[in-house]
């Protein structure tokens, strides 16, 4: 390892983060945090990363886009034939991690995942951009290809089908995912690593319940 690397450091100079400074709803919480983000300029606000459960039992990660949130759940979509859906398939839960490091914060959420409805699917389909719309129909995701030009040509091939089709329909095996987290921690950086942890469960009484987490 580079001394570069091993003695990089940044010091987290922030507010700090309390019991009393969360929304009572983790999700009205992500929001706030999701907007801060935003307003701050940073790339992505709505990209998480995606930790599944490889075939091989190893951890398997990617950064995705969610595209829905509500009391459900987190929304993201992709190919239904592709790794990370089968590793969903074979084992349905999921953790992911939002990363606002400009913001010196980060959020983490865990829990089972079930695959949204057609409808949904549809609708968020339809609002796609047509050139995304026939990348969907045309990547055999997460399937070995020679080179570039193995995609390029699927995707001609397709733009070619559907050349005089004003509205493309969603392709069969491509959807929406929904990770329903029973598990959320807000993680606000302070001096010296000594960061502020807090984390939701499930409270039978009042919702949720937040506890503090030594960092």
């Amino acid at each position: 390892m580079s001394d570069s690397i091993r003695d990089r450091r940044v010091q987290y100079e922030t507010d700090g983060l309390d019991v009393g400074d969360l929304d009572a709803d983790p999700i009205t919480q992500w929001q706030r945090w999701h907007d801060a983000a935003l307003e701050a300029g940073v790339v992505e606000p709505n990209a998480m990363t995606l930790s599944t459960i490889g075939t091989d039992g190893i951890p398997d990660s990617r950064i995705v886009l969610v595209r829905g949130l509500d009391a459900r759940g987190l929304v993201f979509y992709t190919n239904y034939d592709g790794a990370k859906s089968q590793q969903l398939n074979a084992n349905p839960v999921a953790s992911a991690t939002f990363g606002w490091l400009d913001l010196h914060r980060q959020v983490r959420v865990r829990g089972p995942v079930e695959r949204v409805s057609a409808d949904e699917s549809d609708t968020y389909f339809a609002s796609r951009p047509r050139a995304s719309q026939l990348g969907a129909w045309s990547s055999p995701q997460s399937d070995e290809i020679v080179d570039r030009s193995v995609l390029d040509n699927f995707v001609a091939a397709t733009a070619k089908q559907f050349a005089n089709v004003e509205v493309i329909p969603r392709p069969a095996n491509w959807g929406g995912w929904r990770l329903m987290p029973t598990e959320w921690e807000y993680w606000q950086g302070r001096p010296s690593r000594l960061h502020d942890r807090l984390r939701y469960r499930p409270d039978v009484d009042r919702g949720w319940n937040i506890t503090r987490l030594a960092p």
